[in-house]
């Protein structure tokens, strides 16, 4: 009787000895609450706290036997359970907050950037900020504005109230709400007004962001005079290729070389877009002329049509093939005739190394032939499907497209080729005389020279040994296209037709800086117009039609089982 007692009192004893862990661990809370340090004291204080309730609790359960029990069992394996889903959620989370993954499922990409504005707030070369001065912070903006900011920690963007920071209002002269800037050190430049019916525009913001960090703009001339696609709108213009070039930063302006005879010393690019008639002979000298002294030429050429360029292309190694292209792969897919090739299939080149298979069309379009040309290389552009897909047709006149073996020439054809010519040209302090092709310079003098502008070309130096310093190694770009409709106004909007164009350009202007991919993409409009009585017809069907249909399948399945 004695011992039993004596047990019962030491149990007693250890039962209220445990009590102590849970009055430790609420004093190392409090401590390190109150004094919002978490040092060695409430830590201590903490640790015993639950090596001592932890003792107690298998104490307990030894004495109790609690751990043979079924109950405990069930509850120990549903806390088990618990437990571990929440570290599974949690795990989730963390992850969430550490990666993003996102996947856009819209047809045209709407909440994803294009490859275009990736790259270029990629690169940025220095903080830039998004004003929006607006009340309302609309979501989709913010949204969009997001989806630029993970892209770079130099891209920032605020929302503005301008009635409470009037003097941030009038540093960028602000008008009205919703007026969007972007500021760039001491650059600003206003975007759009945004509004309810109109919402912040990738287009615009990454057109704006190229325009405000590019340092330098490039002037491109389009040669009129030849009956060339219209500058302006009008039809068969090409009024939206040019304004894509104004959002890209170039300049663009009409040439006519039959009134200056010579490319100007600006000229970035030159352009010759769909001419119908052939050029004088005057004209084609000073395009020799210009690509000799480094300069960068757009040929777009369509079938029926002799632009009187063959001794320009011939030095170049391309020979225009007077047969219609035509593919019979996209008239069963989108509806596409069979004088409208459809390509999927670019060559690796910056023009095109982000197209993939996406796809662009060529309404009427002319095969090229390349052959191989010294100190010239060449990337074809623009390939269309093999044979039986697509050939050469020769028969221009047949109502009927039929492969004649005799004539007509198997695809793969190539619709657009991009070349390139390394060549030497002499330092502004030569002597000038009449202009002649420079020749080509020594590799150890390619090597020892950095690039610089072009200058004009010239003869060779007085001098009896050139140094280095006095040649620049330059190099003359030419893009040649055997089609112009695709940069048609209507046309150039669909798929990578402008971006083929574009590209075109920005790669002839020789700015390494400028991105080369594709373009932002407008959503295009889903909304559906009804008439008077469609809308009616709609009212009824939704309102009374369907749910009488409803009622009196009801009404039949409950009378056949009655």
């Amino acid at each position: 009787m004695t011992n039993n007692m004596k047990i019962v009192a030491k149990n007693k004893l250890w039962k209220y000895l445990f009590w102590l862990g849970p009055f430790l661990i609420t004093v190392g809370l409090t401590v390190g609450l109150v004094s919002e340090q978490w040092g060695l004291i409430p830590l201590i204080f903490l640790i015993t706290g639950i090596v001592i309730s932890g003792l107690g609790i298998i104490w307990q359960s030894y004495q109790n036997n609690w751990w043979k029990r079924r109950s405990t069992q069930a509850g120990t394996n549903a806390l088990v359970a618990t437990l571990a889903v929440l570290a599974i959620l949690g795990l989730i989370n963390f992850l969430g907050t550490r990666y993003h993954l996102r996947a856009d499922l819209t047809e045209a990409q709407l909440f994803t950037l294009a490859p275009q504005s990736r790259e270029l707030v990629s690169a940025l070369p220095e903080p830039v900020k998004v004003w929006v001065f607006d009340i309302n912070q609309n979501p989709q903006d913010q949204e969009l504005l997001e989806n630029y900011q993970r892209q770079s920690s130099k891209f920032k963007y605020e929302y503005i109230d301008p009635q409470t920071r009037p003097g941030l209002a009038e540093k960028f002269g602000v008008k009205d709400y919703g007026e969007v800037y972007l500021e760039s050190g001491d650059k600003r430049q206003l975007v759009q007004t945004v509004n309810q019916n109109e919402r912040l525009s990738e287009i615009r913001l990454t057109s704006r962001l190229q325009q405000l960090t590019s340092s330098t703009t490039a002037k491109v001339y389009l040669l009129q005079g030849h009956g060339e696609r219209q500058l302006s709108a009008g039809k068969d213009a090409i009024s939206q290729a040019v304004q894509g070039l104004g959002d890209k930063n170039f300049t663009t302006s009409p040439l006519n070389l039959a009134e200056t005879s010579k490319v100007p010393q600006d000229a970035s690019v030159v352009i010759v877009a769909g001419p119908k008639r052939g050029l004088f002979e005057g004209e084609v000298k000073a395009l020799q002329e210009y690509l000799n002294r480094g300069g960068n030429l757009l040929l777009m050429i369509d079938p029926n049509t002799d632009p009187k360029l063959n001794s320009l292309l011939q030095e170049w190694g391309v020979r225009l093939d007077n047969r219609l292209a035509v593919d019979v792969s996209g008239e069963s897919v989108i509806g596409l005739g069979p004088a409208t090739p459809l390509v999927t299939e670019y060559g690796q080149h910056p023009i095109t190394k982000d197209f993939g298979n996406g796809n662009s069309f060529y309404p009427v379009a002319r095969p090229l032939e390349i052959t191989s040309v010294p100190g010239v290389e060449a990337t074809p552009l623009l390939r269309t499907k093999p044979y039986p897909s697509s050939w050469a047709e020769s028969d221009l006149q047949s109502e009927k497209l039929e492969f004649n073996a005799d004539k007509d020439l198997q695809g793969p054809l190539t619709l657009g080729v991009a070349l390139t010519r390394k060549q030497a040209a002499k330092s502004a302090t030569t002597p000038q005389t009449s202009p002649t092709p420079s020749p080509l310079p020594s590799p150890t003098t390619q090597a020892q020279t950095p690039p610089t502008p072009p200058a004009s070309p010239t003869p060779p130096a007085p001098a009896p040994s050139p140094t280095p310093s006095s040649q620049t190694a330059t190099e003359s770009r030419l893009v040649v296209l055997g089609n112009s409709n695709f940069a048609t106004d209507g046309l150039f909007q669909q798929q990578l037709n402008g971006d083929v164009f574009l590209n075109s350009v920005t790669w002839l202007s020789q700015q390494d800086q400028q991105p080369l991919s594709i373009r932002p993409k407008e959503p295009k409009n889903r909304r559906i117009t009804l008439t008077t009585t469609q809308g009616n017809l709609l009212i009824v069907s939704s309102l009374l039609v369907l749910p009488l249909i409803g009622f009196a399948i009801a009404v039949t399945l409950w009378w056949k089982r009655r």
